[in-house]
């Protein structure tokens, strides 16, 4: 039996035990997902577009997480809307930071790794290095939006008479703390993803300002 078939099926006896029905979904949800990805990697090589694809794709992973898994109800839209926004809102800061950075193409480090390859494949790296932040970005998003929403239903599920304005200062406390978690989360997954990086530079006898100004590691920072 292939490992990887194998790995699946204890993924999903687990997923299954921990969640029940909703853990099976969330399951399945893993392979819509990566279907929707393959699918618009397709497009993107095909339509020049490649922003608009990967905004609908995003939009349709949302619809998927939150949706299929959770279900129609009020936490659920709560959370699909306020991912949307932030999105949209995300969207044109990235466009901002890319455009000053200029994050997009190879830097130094990587000119013996693309020397095999042609560049004039008609592909337009600042457009993808955008694509590739937005779509690093909706996991979160959809992760956060949907945190702060249960746990908003839930304060107003067990108190009916609460305030708008003290369920808001609730809602503002709980966005803060996983903020807090989430922001580390984030460095520390950037940290061991990127050791290798990390030692490569070392390796290449890199005093600090050369590590900060390279290109590499800006657009690996920039993306976190």
């Amino acid at each position: 039996m292939n490992v990887l078939l194998l790995l699946a099926i204890i993924l999903l006896i687990l997923m299954s035990i921990v969640g029940g029905k909703k853990g099976v979904r969330s399951f399945i949800a893993l392979f819509l997902n990566f279907l929707v990805i393959f699918v618009t990697i397709l497009f993107m090589l095909s339509i020049e577009s490649t922003i608009i694809v990967t905004l609908i794709a995003c939009t349709v992973i949302s619809f998927i997480n939150l949706f299929y898994i959770n279900k129609f109800n009020d936490k659920t839209k709560a959370a699909f809307f306020s991912t949307m926004i932030t999105l949209s809102l995300l969207v044109v800061f990235i466009f901002a930071v890319e455009h000053s950075a200029m994050i997009q193409g190879f830097g130094e480090e990587q000119e013996e790794e693309i020397n095999a390859f042609s560049l004039y494949v008609g592909i337009d790296f600042a457009k993808i290095a955008i694509c590739t932040i937005i779509m690093g970005s909706i996991g979160a998003i959809i992760d956060i939006s949907l945190s702060i929403s249960s746990s908003m239903n839930e304060l107003f599920a067990h108190n009916r008479f609460i305030t708008k304005k003290s369920l808001f200062q609730s809602g503002l406390k709980i966005g803060r703390d996983i903020l807090g978690t989430t922001t580390n989360t984030l460095y520390f997954a950037f940290v061991g993803g990127y050791l290798t990086l990390i030692l490569w530079f070392k390796r290449l006898s890199y005093s600090l300002g050369d590590i900060v100004n390279s290109k590499t590691f800006c657009a690996e920072v920039i993306s976190i």
